[in-house]
């Protein structure tokens, strides 16, 4: 079984490094970078699903199930207005100073070191994030495969991120836009076909399993107690906030977006992603809700862990079948989130930090090469770290930090867009490490100051708020922006 898994995973992987092939012809910065502008609205709004959701979706919300029903899908609800508001509001502004990084518009708007900061608490994000969600996919390859062979995690790890930073590192977003619609099309058919084996196993049609996930009390979506952190005003907003900082203000995600043909196209894609998610999400929550049902059933215990529950499931009770098909889902999901976080790190880092990427000539290609690689470094390095401390909870806390800095990007953009003032350029690095901290300090404190509140999602609103509120306080009124549409 483990040599077949293996199998399927380099066979999965050639076929990616089949489509680099034909995608990094010709390849260029501006076709690294937006893939000259030339991406099928539709192909990017599918593709798009797999980015979304990464391997953190695919084992942790099925397991969120048991502890909080379908609580979270009043999230997924608050993303349709979130993708509303990128689509009116944020493409716009990307398209009329046709820009390859996001946050130039930062530069426009108040000046370097808010340019410089945006970029930085992006890249922070980022490395986080995607070391984090990488971990995950690794861990688990580790357990059910290379422990069996002797071979290393740290080895494992670096194996995985190569693969990756290998077919991507000439075509870039090109090549990840095709690539995102085959890594989306194997999870999604991953996701169906484990639901049909549960549904076989337990005798059931899958009308039949969706009465017994709603007879065990799994399938409540409204949360009505508004100290509990899943109460759904609480989530609803979440999630439109959510939507807005970490699709709308995230180069990763925008990058995609920017390489649509016309903001048209651009904002077909964000409004089609948004309604594919609702039914997408809906069926990882009754994934969630039938493993459940099937450990119930079968008297298996539950992990204490239940980020463990789906691949305990899938590998060692569904049978064979399962186990593969899980593996590709997993690797599926895994590739689609870490190939794009890559190239968007390279991508901010060249342009927003280094300050190049416009030219053609060799040696900006050479130096763009240098840093994917070395974005990709920096990321085993991270996944390493992480194995190292062996606690989840404070690798969930690190990620749990990480989110903290879309913050500060959310108080930035929404000064910016919504008034005509001019921020003091150079305090704006303070108050955006202060803001976090403070937010994190009220989380913290949130159940003896507020009377038992506990802040779930929400607290990005409040550290976006922090952030608005301390730029007017120390604004003046405004002044001309310079226009970076020449420089990008």
């Amino acid at each position: 079984m483990t040599i077949l898994i293996f199998s399927i995973f380099l066979l999965y992987t050639l076929s990616l490094f089949g489509i680099s092939y034909l995608t990094s012809k010709k390849s260029s910065n501006i076709n690294y970078f937006i893939g000259n502008r030339q991406s099928p609205w539709i192909v990017v709004s599918y593709g798009m699903i797999g980015a979304s959701l990464s391997g953190v979706t695919f084992i942790s919300v099925p397991g969120y199930v048991g502890d909080s029903g379908f609580s979270y899908m009043m999230v997924v609800f608050g993303y349709i207005l979130g993708y509303l508001v990128i689509t009116r509001i944020l493409l716009p502004i990307y398209y009329k100073y046709n820009l390859i990084s996001i946050y130039s518009y930062l530069n426009q708007r108040f000046g370097t070191y808010s340019y410089k900061t945006g970029a930085s608490f992006f890249i922070l994000s980022r490395i986080i994030g995607a070391s984090f969600r990488m971990f995950l996919v690794v861990n688990v390859l580790q357990i059910f495969i290379f422990d069996h062979w002797g071979i290393p995690f740290w080895l494992n790890a670096l194996m995985f991120a190569l693969l990756i930073t290998l077919y991507t590192f000439r075509g870039g977003i090109k090549t990840i836009v095709w690539t995102d619609t085959l890594q989306t099309t194997f999870m999604l058919s991953a996701l169906v076909i484990i639901l049909f084996i549960i549904t076989r196993h337990l005798g059931l049609d899958f009308g039949q399993l969706i009465g017994r996930i709603r007879d065990a009390g799994y399938t409540k979506m409204v949360v009505t107690d508004w100290r509990d952190n899943t109460f759904f005003l609480k989530q609803f907003f979440s999630g439109i906030f959510i939507t807005i900082v970490m699709t709308g203000l995230d180069q990763d995600m925008m990058q995609k977006n920017l390489s649509c043909r016309t903001l048209a196209d651009a904002q077909k894609n964000m409004m089609s992603l948004g309604l594919l998610l609702v039914p997408v999400n809906l069926l990882f929550m009754f994934l969630g809700g039938a493993l459940y049902v099937y450990a119930t059933e079968f008297g298996i215990a539950i992990p204490a862990q239940t980020d463990d529950l789906f691949p305990i499931l899938a590998v060692n009770h569904f049978g064979a079948t399962a186990a593969i098909v899980f593996f590709i889902g997993l690797i599926a999901a895994a590739y689609s989130s870490a190939d794009g976080a890559i190239t968007a790190l390279t991508t901010s880092f060249m342009i927003d930090i280094l300050g190049k990427g416009k030219s053609e000539d060799k040696a900006s290609k050479r130096l763009r090469m240098r840093v994917h690689f070395m974005m990709s470094t920096v990321i085993v390095l991270m996944i390493v770290v992480f194995k190292e401390i062996n606690n989840q909870a404070v690798i969930a806390q690190l990620f749990t930090i990480a989110g903290y800095t879309y913050g500060p990007l959310l108080g930035l953009y929404a000064f910016g867009l919504f008034t005509k003032r001019q921020s003091k350029d150079k305090w704006v690095p303070w108050i955006a490490i202060l803001s976090p901290l403070i937010s994190y300090l009220i989380s913290s404190r949130s159940e003896i100051w507020f009377n038992g509140y506990k802040f779930g999602f929400e607290i990005l609103i409040v550290n976006g708020l922090i952030m608005f509120t301390s730029l007017i306080l120390i604004s003046t009124k405004g002044r001309q922006s310079k226009d970076v549409s020449a420089d990008y």
